[in-house]
Parts: C-alpha cells; sequence; structure tokens
C-alpha cells in the first residue's frame, strides 16, 4: 500500500489559503499509485485558538466537502489530519478520513488536550476511543491526534482489534522532537503495526512545529523520514510485515488483562 504524507506549514487562522494549499499539493505534488494521502493536525485554522469560536468549521460542514471532492478527483483514501470543528457549542480537534469514493470512513475527537499550548481552555475533549476503520483496499487502520501519542493505552485498544496502521496526525513542537520519534517508534513496537506520522512544519509565531513526519515499520525501524521544512515523501507499506511480526513477536496473544492494574 502506496501512503504518501503532505508536511507543510498551516497557516494561523486562513482556512482559505490552507485549503487552497492542499489543492495545490494534490495537483502538483501527488505521486502516482498513491493510494492514502495524509494531512497533518488542525489544518484549517492552525493553533488560532482564541479565533475558532468565530473560524472553526461547523459540523465538518466545509472541510468535510473539500476533502470529499479531492479524494473522488484524484481517487485515492485522505487521512484529512484534523480540523477545528463546532458541534453543539463546543470546539472540538476533530480527525476524519475520507475514502476515494467521497464516504467518511472514519471520525475521532482528540481525547488527551495539550496544557502547554492552552488547549483546554478552548477546546473541548472528545469522549470516546479512536475506532479501527477500513481503508478502500480493506486495511484495518486507526488514526490518532498529537498529545495523544503521549498515552499508550489509546492505541492499544484498535490494535488488539485488527488495525494494521496507525496515522498519527500532530503540530508537534521542535523542542519536543526527541519525544516524537521515540514515542511514534515505541508505538510501533509494543502493537506490532506501522505507524505513519504526518506533523506540522514553520513557526506560527507562537510555536515551532518540528515536521519529521515519518513511517515506521512494525520491528520500529523509521522507513522514511523527512525534515523540518514543508515537503512530502511516498512509501510502499508491505502490511504482510504486520502479520509476521505478530507472530514472531505475539504481544497481543500473550496479554494478562486479568492481572494488569
Amino acid at each position: 500500500m502506496k501512503v504518501q504524507i503532505f508536511q507543510f506549514y498551516v497557516e494561523y487562522g486562513n482556512v482559505e489559503k490552507n485549503e487552497n494549499k492542499i489543492k495545490s499539493w494534490f495537483e502538483n505534488k501527488l505521486e502516482a499509485n498513491t493510494e492514502v494521502v495524509v494531512l497533518p493536525e488542525m489544518w484549517n485554522n492552525g493553533y488560532a485558538l482564541n479565533e475558532l469560536n468565530q473560524k472553526a468549521d461547523r459540523e465538518l460542514s466545509r472541510s468535510f466537502p473539500f476533502i470529499q471532492s479531492l479524494a473522488q478527483q484524484y481517487h485515492v483514501d485522505i487521512v484529512a489530519g484534523s480540523v477545528s470543528n463546532i458541534r453543539n457549542g463546543k470546539v472540538y480537534n476533530t480527525a476524519f478520513t475520507v475514502s476515494r469514493e467521497g464516504h467518511r470512513i472514519n471520525k475521532y475527537d482528540k481525547v488527551h488536550l495539550v496544557p502547554m499550548l492552552d488547549e483546554p481552555t478552548y477546546l473541548e475533549d472528545g469522549k470516546a476511543v479512536p475506532e479501527p476503520f477500513s481503508l478502500s483496499s480493506g486495511t484495518l487502520a486507526t488514526q490518532i491526534i498529537c498529545y495523544d501519542l503521549r498515552f499508550p493505552e489509546l492505541l492499544r485498544y484498535p490494535a488488539r482489534n485488527g488495525a494494521q496502521v496507525a496515522f498519527y496526525v500532530a503540530q508537534w513542537p521542535t523542542p519536543r522532537l526527541n519525544h516524537w520519534k521515540s514515542l511514534l517508534q515505541a508505538r510501533a513496537i509494543e502493537n506490532d503495526m506501522f505507524i505513519v506520522a504526518c506533523n506540522g512544519t514553520g513557526n506560527d509565531g507562537n510555536t515551532d512545529y518540528a515536521g519529521h513526519s515519518m513511517i515506521i515499520n512494525p520491528n520500529g525501524e523509521i522507513l522514511a523520514e523527512l525534515g523540518n521544512e514543508e515537503d512530502t515523501i511516498a512509501h510502499n507499506i508491505d502490511l504482510k510485515e504486520v502479520d509476521i511480526q505478530r507472530e514472531t513477536i505475539p504481544v497481543f496473544k500473550n496479554l494478562k488483562p486479568n492481572l494488569y492494574k
């Protein structure tokens, strides 16, 4: 399965400019035979948190049709990062995925909000764990957001229920780049699965984002990695490696949840 990551600078509070950049990248940078494209966290308005009550999407009424049209036009699944999204009067950080046929096949609200970026002041936390979902190819995947990476419990559920790939979408800061790499590799190793991680880059005046989007195999090895500039990278992942790793190191067969506290 060929996966392509779009790592770009998200313009602060400027959804139209961000949409135009995404459209341009699809037009000019999409590689042949790509099956899944991955976008970063909060790509509509970035971390303009104090402006989100006015600028956030409303129940994905703008973001979903925008992504849907690209998925259908280019016939790719799009792991559409996440967007600021108002629902029932509250602003959520909402991740979603659209199939190449234009169907929304996943939605997830970020559960763990970042105190260091003051998210709890402006955003509502999600109330449900990420679920496994089927990509157009039939591959079981899941989609998780940024700070959620620090909570290994969150990925365990979809991984135990057959997810072969976890897509992490983020705006992870440069000072903690070493945490980003180490935690992504840990999630791959402890769950015997592929990790595809798309991060933002650049400086929005408040935070410097690390970039270093990457693809990691079930053995924890980095197969492809970007630097800290706007860029894209594509890689073919062999999903049979998940089955092999889970037979070789049968973590899920050896779990003893009755003993854990």
